[in-house]
């Protein structure tokens, strides 16, 4: 069966045959590199999460590469394609819309299958948007861990947030600017209100850098009717714990379960992670105030 990728009989200009990683700009054009610019010129074929934007970046540097779209849809197919066109000779760079390909973007699944067949892949490294932010955070670059965009669902992804709590590393998320608000109220309800930082529209003309605790974010954030440009939020990690007495632990555990949403497994798990406690006596201290709660509401 004849392949669906466009052909080019010009001979390679200086790329050996190969998978390309190419990372692009995430803003602004001029971040790009020179080997960037000289591979994107020189492989065979280009593939693109989406032509069309790709085609702006390309046409700012007089680039004339074939272009074909390799995205989350159709990233399975394009991966056998593009494979059997490299073991044929080709060279091919892989681009994503913005930032380094396949962290938190398509390619991830044809860096695999290319390992797998014993091709040669090429990093060509440039902008990520989750090193830009973090450099210029203020928060301690030594020790971080990117996490990326958390889970779609709300339970699968106040689990992740709960397992997260008690890390004292820097945490480095993406989130989309719609659902921002929601997932900043997530954060201070698992993590309390620790000091962040909110990175948006990073190397554009409206570049904003909002530091403080979450409550400050939201406060900055709330008086805009929305939000705009992809968003990066870097947490500081969790202070040293201290030691807690039974007295204010349960002072806590009344204020959590006092919330209407309120979950006695996800509470005892969070304070447990959070001040280094054993998780069953949390949960069965937990239980007797959740008990006392409910006798003290029935009138007894």
């Amino acid at each position: 069966m004849p392949s669906a990728l466009p052909t080019d009989d010009r001979p390679v200009t200086g790329c050996a045959s190969g998978l390309y990683i190419v990372a692009t700009p995430i803003g602004n054009l001029e971040d790009i590199t020179l080997r960037a610019i000289r591979i994107l010129g020189g492989v065979d074929l280009i593939a693109a999460e989406d032509t069309r934007h790709t085609t702006k970046l390309l046409s700012h540097y007089d680039i004339h590469t074939p272009l074909i779209s390799c995205h989350e849809h159709n990233e399975q197919q394009r991966t056998a394609e593009l494979i059997e066109k490299i073991r044929s000779g080709a060279s091919v760079a892989l681009v994503s819309d913005a930032g380094t390909p396949s962290v938190s973007d398509p390619g991830y699944r044809l860096v695999c299958a290319a390992v797998e067949a014993g091709l040669d892949i090429f990093p060509v490294p440039g902008v990520s948007a989750a090193i830009t932010a973090l450099c210029a955070s203020g928060l301690p670059t030594d020790r971080f861990v990117f996490v990326g965009f958390a889970p779609r669902k709300k339970g699968r992804r106040l689990e992740l947030l709960q397992s997260l709590a008690a890390d004292d590393r820097t945490l480095v998320f993406y989130e989309s600017p719609r659902r921002i608000m929601a997932f900043l109220i997530e954060l201070q309800s698992v993590m309390g209100d620790r000091p962040a930082v909110l990175a948006r529209e990073m190397t554009k003309l409206h570049e904003e850098f909002i530091r403080g605790p979450f409550s400050r974010i939201m406060q900055v954030l709330r008086p805009r009717p929305e939000v705009k440009g992809e968003c990066t939020i870097l947490v500081a990690g969790a202070p040293p714990s201290r030691p807690i007495d039974t007295e204010a632990l349960g002072n806590l555990l009344r204020e959590r379960l006092a919330r209407p949403d309120a979950r006695i497994s996800s509470i005892s798990k969070e304070l447990a992670g959070l001040h280094q406690l054993p998780r069953k006596r949390v949960y069965e201290l937990a239980l007797s105030i959740q008990k006392e709660i409910r006798n003290g509401g029935g009138g007894s």
